[in-house]
């Protein structure tokens, strides 16, 4: 049990608070509600842009992490297509730090067109090595978009195109900072060697003073349902061709989602999963085959991928994957297959929260998702699931009929 405590600021900002009396550091992670669904279709990539532009130093401190490292801190972002998450790791005696850093990036960013081509650049550059040079670096580029035809998940962080980065102003990166990075936008979690009440102190005398802001709306368009099977097809020089089929399913923290993470496990997690044994081991027809759950706020994607041998069609290989699915329609996992991938996940989990970084990143996901219990309560919705849950997900949910397919080809060299 992961007991902590929360305090909401007057300008909105909520602080959860967790003392770890063990460990003499101190970690912070700040959570801002906005990811790459939140972006203009013709303005992509400024989610992920801002993360980048975040440690551009603010208006008091013109090095982000000059000040940290000076006080023997560590610190690093992410951004997804919900949220982005900032986060720090310093020793307990120099808490203050954190907070100071935090809140003055908050009020406000140093804005210049210097720091906006830099990273600009930077991102860009990223964009090109990671996803257009990169071998099957575009395969999302390519298979959002043929799983959403409406829902922003339709681009990935990156963006739709670099151009979109390129072509960035300073007024639109300013307009974006005042529309999500505010106190009222945002989440903030503390986890380590110092007590809440000295947690909520600091956070007031540092956070309390910085306007609210207004919560933006982030309505977006609902993906319609599928109702019938889509697919594309794509040649690149790669080593090996390789297959993506994506099926809608329950976004994160639903019931069902627990059943669905928990089926992909049972399908394509490890060398014991059957998809491994059946297609790689037995059948020989992937060099590796593995299935997944995007994890997605609003409605997601249950991924099954592979990587095929030498002389196998896709045909064939499309095939085998539909049979294993049919298979688990039909019937129900074992008891043996369903404590095995329960209990991967106890343990997972509890690994997952094992340092203070951990701990501060579980209760501010959870605070941004509308649970901050949600660290002590995942347990049990995973425990829950039945081989029923599992059998009536894959009826419901793993159909032909709403399977999105990339073909992903490599290019055949003449004799």
């Amino acid at each position: 049990m992961l007991h902590y405590e929360t305090h909401i600021l007057a300008n909105g900002l909520t602080v959860l608070a967790h003392y770890d009396p063990q460990s003499p550091l101190l970690s912070m992670n700040v959570i801002y509600r906005v990811g790459s669904r939140d972006e203009d279709p013709d303005k992509t990539g400024f989610a992920h842009l801002f993360e980048h532009l975040m440690f551009g130093g603010s208006v008091n401190i013109p090095r982000y992490d000059e000040p940290l490292q000076m006080a023997g801190g560590t610190n690093n972002a992410f951004t997804n297509s919900d949220f982005t998450s900032y986060y720090l790791t310093l020793p307990a005696s120099n808490a203050e730090t954190a907070f100071w850093l935090e809140s003055d990036r908050m009020l406000g960013l140093a804005f210049s067109e210097k720091s906006l081509e830099v990273q600009r650049g930077v991102v860009v550059e990223e964009f090109r090595q990671n996803y257009l040079n990169q071998p099957y670096g575009d395969i999302w580029l390519l298979l959002r978009p043929l799983a959403y035809t409406t829902h922003p998940y339709r681009w990935p962080t990156i963006g739709m195109k670099p151009e979109h980065i390129e072509q960035a102003q300073l007024d639109d990166v300013k307009a974006f900072f005042k529309r999500h990075y505010h106190p009222a936008n945002a989440v903030m979690a503390v986890s380590g060697n110092m007590k809440p009440e000295k947690i909520f102190a600091l956070a007031e005398k540092w956070f309390g003073p910085i306007p609210p802001g207004e919560v933006p709306d982030r309505k977006v368009p609902a993906e319609p349902p599928q109702t019938e099977a889509r697919s594309h097809y794509h040649q690149a020089n790669v080593p090996n061709a390789v297959i993506y089929k994506t099926w809608p399913m329950p976004g994160r923290y639903t019931p069902e989602y627990y059943t669905g993470d928990l089926l992909s496990d049972l399908l394509g997690s490890g060398y014991s999963s059957r998809l491994f044994i059946r297609l790689v081991k037995q059948q020989n027809l992937f060099a590796e085959v593995s299935a997944s759950v995007s994890g997605d706020e609003h409605p997601g994607m249950f991924i099954i991928s592979g990587k095929l041998n030498s002389g196998v069609s896709f045909e064939r290989a499309e095939n085998a994957i539909n049979d294993e699915l049919s298979h688990v329609r039909d019937s129900l996992a074992t008891n043996r297959e369903l404590n095995k991938v329960k209990n991967r996940f106890v343990t997972q989990h509890a690994f997952s929260i094992q340092d203070v970084a951990d701990k501060a990143q579980s209760l501010a996901e959870g605070a941004y998702f509308g649970n901050s219990n949600l660290v002590n309560e995942v347990e049990k919705h995973y425990l829950n699931v039945t081989a029923q849950h599992m059998r009536d997900f894959a009826q419901r949910y793993l159909r032909p009929e709403t399977s999105n397919t990339l073909y992903y080809d490599h290019l055949h060299q003449p004799a």
